[in-house]
């Protein structure tokens, strides 16, 4: 896969971004902005959460995605009793009488960690360093996981029974915190025509897994002027109660904020946004369409904000 120049492969890209959005449409109907912010995660390299209710395709997508990807996928179902060694894998006495390292369902290019807070903590972290460091260890041994890796994770609303709220510290590596809606009724009314019929779709495979490292390496190359990167971390640090630069509303809502990685998030997630819409360098309008899905889960608003009914959204807002 070989471009010419930059301009040549930026244009690549959004050509390509826009094939794969319109196949998986065909499946996943009326879901644009979340399809949009999965894909800006995988081109970035990212791990994106998707918070809604049960039944509202996020599985789907997620097998969608990686179908059109042409990626190997493995789907982890997260429940109360899973152990780490069920999904990073286990050592076993082979019949030579040497341990042999059986590998566990991370080893693959997409995961889809279903329902990730209907798991305890211990088996939350084994995931964590498998998204953090592209690797697992098992018995001492350091065993490297296949490229590209994402994690898109599923998790219900917190106020359901029996979940397990991820801490911060994990919630902080996700990319995007994606937030999925009710589908509207004309959507609704075409996804109950196409569910309940005997069509069968067969989804063309458009990216491969060469392709898309070639792709996240370019969108790292794409140039940021001053001005913007400059915006980019002055968002994030608005965000943080008592600080130099924080809001009168942030130091009165919110018990803390977003951390740097929040501002290298808003810059590659702002220099995506630019390729996958055919530009060559972002614009504070980029750093703006990314922000609320890399805000929304590091600002931590504290009991009077929840008391006068003040949301994340909205103060990510009244950053602007």
């Amino acid at each position: 896969m070989h471009y010419n120049n930059d301009i040549e492969a930026v244009n690549a890209l959004h050509l390509s971004y826009k094939a794969v959005k319109n196949e998986i449409g065909k499946v996943v109907i009326g879901q644009d902005e979340v399809v949009k912010s999965v894909l800006i995660s995988i081109f970035s390299n990212g791990h994106c959460l998707l918070v809604g209710v049960p039944g509202l395709a996020k599985t789907l997508l997620v097998q969608t995605v990686a179908n059109v990807l042409d990626l190997n996928f493995n789907r982890i179902q997260f429940t109360p009793d899973l152990m780490p060694s069920d999904i990073i894998g286990t050592e076993i006495l082979g019949e030579d009488r040497h341990f042999k390292f059986i590998r566990g369902p991370v080893f693959s290019n997409i995961i889809l960690a279903d329902e990730i807070n209907r798991t305890p903590p211990k088996t939350q972290a084994a995931l964590l360093e498998a998204m953090q460091e592209k690797s697992v260890t098992a018995a001492g041994q350091k065993h490297i996981l296949p490229k590209p890796f994402f994690v898109l994770a599923t998790q219900n609303p917190i106020e359901q029974e029996g979940t397990y709220p991820l801490p911060e510290a994990q919630l902080d590596r996700f990319m995007f915190n994606v937030q999925l809606q009710y589908p509207s009724f004309t959507d609704e009314l075409t996804i109950v025509k196409n569910t309940t019929s005997n069509q069968e779709l067969s989804l063309k495979k458009l990216l491969n897994a060469d392709q898309i490292q070639y792709f996240q390496k370019l969108i790292r190359s794409i140039p940021v002027t001053d001005n913007v990167l400059e915006y980019a971390v002055k968002l994030a640090a608005k965000t943080r109660p008592d600080t130099a630069l924080s809001t009168e509303e942030v130091n009165k809502y919110v018990n803390w904020g977003a951390g740097p990685r929040a501002s290298q998030f808003l810059v590659l997630g702002a220099k995506c946004h630019a390729a996958i819409s055919g530009k060559f360098s972002p614009d504070i309008e980029d750093v703006q369409a990314v922000a609320e899905a890399i805000l929304r889960h590091r600002i931590v608003r504290n009991y009077r904000a929840e008391a006068e009914g003040l949301s994340v959204e909205r103060i990510i807002k009244n950053l602007f």
